[in-house]
């Protein structure tokens, strides 16, 4: 598993169609070019030495604004179809604050705010003439991940030699469907180089860093929308997962997230490498600033027949009343905690935060049992196989068209395929019937965690960590365990964020003693454990549910975080 990004081999031979960095300084000089209509929105970066930058973000903004970008996006569009706010005013809001994002954090590729404001007037003048909203959505500002199809708008998924080929003459399907619900895209959010990557890093646009430290990473694939969020430049963002890419984001900046079940929401109108690969498929999901806007983003797309707009997606109407209301859930949730996935231990502040988690449940009256890891290091060896069926010729033939070098993280994640030759048709059909045994297995195994319950049920949610530390140092992360198991089943799970760890208030106790290393990857991750490294970096969870059964895992969430809430509120 190596401790340490293993060096590739030299990239294959063959002509440079365009040279990486000429590209990379035109879409830097566009991106500015952008920005410079809004100088006095731009704020002064304070050097390097500032790490937590999250004061800074909003000093542009008036009281009346600030109250805007405090707001979630469920509360937004009530307050906009109440005419408490015009969409302008929210859409100048998260502009403004955006533009600090991007200055602080560098979480932008396309910025087209004209067309946002373009709308936002129509809207208005709609809403003032009719008396009545285009939709559920009506005015409220969305920002969607770079290789999601915006029409009109480039999205070189983090390749060099992509950016100006790929403007989409399209709307992805869940762009679309957010127009037709009145929502407003303004901006476009960075990712990283191939998207095989849990830090938001390329050679176009540079890093995207965590605002709340920016010597740690923002995440990855959909980082830039994490600290776009983060930033208070977005209140709703579209992301996509296929490993942990909403979720590490999600928690690593504070927010919320939701990775549905394959098929569950509206997935077309993607670029990316290895178009057609259905050997392990990602999805597209909201990051927000509260769980009930997961509801709602989920809600609105199928409102909208997500069913009707693309062939994908499946006829399984959405259950308000589960989601919402819980309908149907027994009174006393059994809950798993899967503290330790039998392969790496995660750091002292997620451990406490799932000892906390469990006190709470049981204080609120909920069965709470130990969730026993079922092959998190088998499910890994086998997802790294799923992911590079070609042994990474495609990626590399990218690369190979700009000349561009490999990002530390993809040169890290692409070893696993390392002197591997391609999968023949024959190995792939094996991979397949490995990963549905893999399915079933696992499936059995939650049912059979009724032995363990005294109600006799299996548990109704596992409550679990999304990685093994909090937001990472650049270049560094190890291990994906925690979220691309849940890839590999096709399970949901939603993340939810518990607090900011303070460096100068950790005390050590006996109980955070972490357990011998158990492998070479633990060793490295328990070696990266200080809390001066992590200071200021958000602590958060992440809820998982049975395939297809998102409306109960958004349920079991509320019901989650309350009974923390009321645990520590006494």
């Amino acid at each position: 598993m190596g401790t340490a990004a293993t060096r590739l081999a030299p990239l294959p031979q063959a002509p440079v169609v365009c040279d990486y960095r000429e590209i990379a300084a035109r879409k830097q000089a566009d991106r500015e070019n952008s920005l410079a209509k809004y100088s006095e929105w731009r704020v002064k970066d304070p050097g390097s030495s500032v790490t937590d930058v999250s004061d800074l973000l909003l000093s542009k903004l008036s009281a009346v604004e600030r109250q805007i970008v405090s707001k979630d996006a469920t509360d937004l569009v009530a307050d906009i179809a109440a005419r408490k706010y015009t969409a302008v005013q929210v859409l100048t809001a998260f502009c403004k604050a955006a533009v600090a994002s991007q200055d602080l954090t560098n979480s932008l590729t396309e910025i087209f705010f004209e067309e946002g404001f373009e709308r936002a007037r129509q809207l208005d003048q709609i809403l003032e003439q009719t008396g009545k909203v285009v939709g559920p959505l009506h005015g409220l500002p969305v920002s969607i991940k770079d290789h999601i199809f915006v029409k009109g708008k480039d999205g070189a998924t983090g390749y060099a030699s992509w950016a100006y080929k790929t403007v989409a003459d399209h709307d992805a399907a869940v762009v679309k469907i957010l127009r037709e619900a009145g929502a407003i895209i303004y901006v476009k959010t960075a990712n990283p180089q191939t998207l095989l990557a849990l830090e938001c890093n390329n050679n176009i646009y540079g890093r995207t860093v965590n605002p709340y430290n920016r010597s740690l990473t923002s995440g990855g694939s959909s980082g830039g929308e994490g600290a776009l969020i983060a930033s208070h430049g977005s209140p709703l963002g579209v992301g996509t997962d296929i490993g942990g890419s909403i979720r590490i984001p999600c928690a690593w900046n504070g927010l919320y997230g939701f990775k549905p079940s394959v098929a569950r929401l509206p997935h077309t109108g993607l670029g990316g490498s290895h178009d057609g690969m259905d050997n392990i498929v990602g999805c597209v999901g909201p990051m927000a600033t509260s769980a009930r806007d997961l509801n709602l983003f989920c809600k609105v797309m199928l409102q909208y027949e997500a069913w009707f707009v693309e062939h994908q997606n499946l006829y399984i109407e959405w259950r308000s009343e589960v989601a919402e209301q819980g309908k149907g859930l027994p009174k006393k949730l059994v809950v798993g905690i899967l503290a330790d996935d039998g392969v790496v231990a995660p750091h002292p502040p997620i451990r406490r935060a799932l000892d906390n988690a469990r006190k709470a449940l049981v204080a609120a009256g909920h069965e709470v049992i130990d969730y026993i890891p079922m092959d998190h290091q088998a499910s890994w060896d086998l997802i790294v196989k799923l992911y590079f069926l070609d042994g990474g010729a495609e990626y590399f033939e990218t690369l190979a068209e700009s000349g561009e070098p490999a990002i530390p993280s993809f040169e890290w994640i692409v070893s696993h395929a390392q002197g591997r030759a391609p999968y023949t048709i024959a190995e792939m059909f094996k991979l397949n019937v490995e990963r549905e045994k893999f399915r079933a297995r696992a499936h059995a195994h939650w049912n059979a965690s009724a032995k363990q319950t005294t109600s006799g049920r299996p548990v109704d949610v596992i409550l679990t960590p999304i990685a093994p530390t909090l937001a990472a140092p650049h270049d560094s992360v190890r291990w994906w365990g925690y979220s691309s198991y849940w890839n590999l089943v096709d399970y949901p799970a939603a993340v939810f964020p518990l607090g900011r760890l303070r460096a100068a208030d950790w005390v050590e106790t006996s109980a955070d003693a972490l357990p011998e290393p158990r492998n070479d990857t633990e060793a490295f991750i328990r070696s990266q454990w200080n809390p001066e490294t992590y200071d200021n970096a958000p602590i958060s969870l992440q809820v998982v549910g049975r395939r297809h059964m998102e409306e109960k895992t958004l349920a079991c969430l509320n019901i989650v975080e309350q009974a923390i809430k009321e645990y520590e509120s006494k």
